[in-house]
């Protein structure tokens, strides 16, 4: 990956795929030297195979016997790894089982572990090290509860005609359908954002499903990853969350960081007195700073590459930072604002996970079977 420059990255993640939606997303993150993180695989082998890279995700479920069209996706997964990408790759156990009953409950697990020794196998016989490449079971977390309360918000807000129409390349269809087919493009919706990732790698056949994700999640509150910036926000998680924001170089339209500093940072400056403008610092590179003093100059750099995302970025979070301080210590001052805090916002509590106790025998010491165990032993010694 060290001796790929970003272009090169994007043209091997691209590189075979018959459509990428959102690509400058991954633009964005190759531009300032970020791994996209990609989840993998297919929940139903289709002839269609994995011919697209979705802004999403995707993951292979526990159906079909593992054939050689799996070379097809190994030789992608390859790719990705070696543009410097994180690949995650999704043992869909229980969207195996949903799916028209393909995979009876019963094999599921034993499914599951024989997908990912195959996985893995393909994967080392194209040259790809498989500690590169993490695999989630899908029932790790799908069980959860905020997983399942979120399936019922989704169910809630999602029509049968739409949820027919999403699944209607993936889902086997017919005239008296399961209730589970309804469930399956929710349930695969809501792995993206369980996930945590950037991209799905997944089949033409599912394009509908991804483009569902991208309507459906924000019905129930998921907007991208920590897109939101809270007036309270410590220094580290405003820059930690504006290092994330999309901002395409040499794009100047939809770019929110540009807009944010003409609509808020640059009038904000002349309000307390200041000069108005708006410094972008340059000295990690040995140069004198940019300094603004309106947008428009700002969009020329920007389009030239004189302004990059780069030094953008940690300009914008070093000025907005600055205008949240005062706020945020009139917050620490203020004990009954914080006491409003907690009541207006309490803080979600998590479910605490029970201790599973593993059962190792009737005849282990302390079990409730010990003794009498011991007694019988001792009466067939006698005897």
């Amino acid at each position: 990956m060290a001796s790929l420059d970003k272009n090169q990255r994007f043209d091997l993640i691209k590189e075979n795929l018959a459509e990428v939606l959102n690509p400058e997303i991954i633009e964005s993150m190759l531009s300032e030297g970020r791994s996209p993180k990609i989840y993998w695989g297919e929940y139903i082998p289709t002839k269609a195979m994995f011919t697209s890279l979705i802004v999403l995700r995707s993951g292979t479920a526990t159906t079909g016997r593992p054939h050689c069209g799996y070379f097809v996706p190994a030789i992608k997964l390859g790719q990705f790894l070696q543009a410097g990408c994180e690949v995650k790759c999704l043992i869909a156990d229980i969207h195996g089982f949903l799916d028209s009953l393909k995979a009876p409950l019963q094999l599921v697990e034993h499914r599951a572990k024989y997908y990912q020794y195959i996985i893995s196998a393909i994967l080392e016989s194209v040259g790809v090290p498989t500690e590169k490449l993490q695999f989630v079971l899908g029932s790790s977390y799908q069980k959860s509860s905020d997983y399942v309360m979120d399936v019922y918000k989704l169910s809630a807000l999602t029509s049968e005609h739409d949820a027919k129409k999403a699944g209607a390349e993936v889902v086997k269809q017919s005239s008296n359908s399961p209730l589970s087919g309804l469930l399956y493009p929710i349930l695969q919706t809501l792995d993206e954002q369980y996930l945590d990732v950037d991209a799905q790698f997944g089949g033409l056949d599912q394009r509908k499903l991804f483009t569902a994700a991208k309507e459906w999640l924000p019905k129930i509150g998921y907007r991208p990853a920590d897109s939101k910036i809270d007036l309270l926000d410590s220094p580290d998680v405003v820059t930690k969350k504006i290092r994330k924001a999309v901002a395409v170089p040499k794009v100047v339209e939809d770019n929110g960081l540009l807009a944010f500093v003409e609509f808020v940072l640059l009038p904000a400056s002349a309000l307390n007195g200041q000069n108005k403008e708006f410094v972008v610092d340059r000295s990690r590179d040995g140069l004198e700073p940019l300094v603004y003093s309106n947008i428009q100059q700002m969009h020329e750099d920007y389009k030239n590459d004189v302004l990059s995302p780069q030094i953008l970025k940690p300009a914008v979070a070093k000025v907005l930072n600055d205008l949240l301080a005062p706020i945020q210590a009139k917050f620490q001052a203020s004990p009954e604002w914080q006491e409003v805090a907690l009541k207006a916002y309490p803080p979600e509590e998590k479910p605490k996970k029970e201790k599973k106790i593993k059962d190792r025998g009737t005849g282990f010491p302390g079990s409730k079977n010990a003794p009498q165990l011991a007694d019988r032993t001792k009466t067939e010694q006698v005897g």
